[in-house]
């Protein structure tokens, strides 16, 4: 199962959706979950340094030699059932093998969930089984959001108070549910500056994301 969380403007809170999401699908599979860290934020979200092996963008422009088996080879031990995969060297987003990665993680054996950051390639976003755009209720990021590249299967809403559109607003002007609504809270940033995520996942994060996962 591929899951990817992205998003149409910086600040959302994509990385923290992304890492709750694997730790959560972590917990409820046997095999664990991999996390694909595109948007090069994760690994510090899970409080580890930035990954000094060789990420997907190695992988993507590696020479046909290099088979579908060896990138879930690149993952490395986050912790708390999660496996982690660096972004890499930086490569076209239209390059002939991201199409080939996607199967590979789409039908791997565990949940793969990748943190695109920004707009993920689009051979991502068709293979994908769940495509969630983070998103706050902001005018701009909606604006943004009417132009949408690619498929989304559902919306996870980072709620700020005293914002002048609500949930309604946000489907209406999408089209797509919210399947996830995320109240601020400190403790969230707390834990991500503290390194301690992946072992101390806020309630209201948990509570938030349990049925999306």
């Amino acid at each position: 199962m591929l899951v990817i969380c992205w998003s149409v403007k910086g600040g959302s809170g994509t990385t923290v959706v992304a890492a709750a999401l694997s730790l959560l699908l972590a917990r409820s599979h046997p095999e664990g979950c991999v996390a694909i860290d595109l948007g090069t934020d994760l690994s510090a979200a899970l409080g580890l340094p930035q990954p000094c092996r060789s990420g997907l963008g190695d992988w993507i422009v590696a020479d046909g030699s290099v088979g579908g088996e060896a990138l879930l080879m690149l993952a490395a031990t986050a912790g708390s059932g999660v496996e982690l995969i660096g972004a890499g060297a930086a490569c076209d987003p239209a390059a002939p093998r991201w199409e080939l990665a996607a199967t590979v993680l789409a039908e791997a054996d565990r949940p793969v969930v990748v943190d695109a950051g920004g707009v993920p390639p689009p051979s991502f976003l068709e293979r994908a089984a769940h495509s969630l755009l983070v998103i706050r209720p902001c005018y701009l990021a909606l604006r943004r959001a009417t132009q949408l590249p690619g498929r989304v299967s559902g919306i996870v809403l980072v709620d700020e108070p005293g914002r002048a559109l609500g949930r309604r607003d946000v489907e209406s002007v999408i089209g797509v549910p919210v399947v996830a609504e995320i109240p601020l809270d400190p403790s969230v940033a707390r834990a991500v500056d503290a390194g301690l995520l992946s072992c101390r996942l806020p309630a209201t994060l948990g509570r938030a994301l349990k049925a999306v996962a």
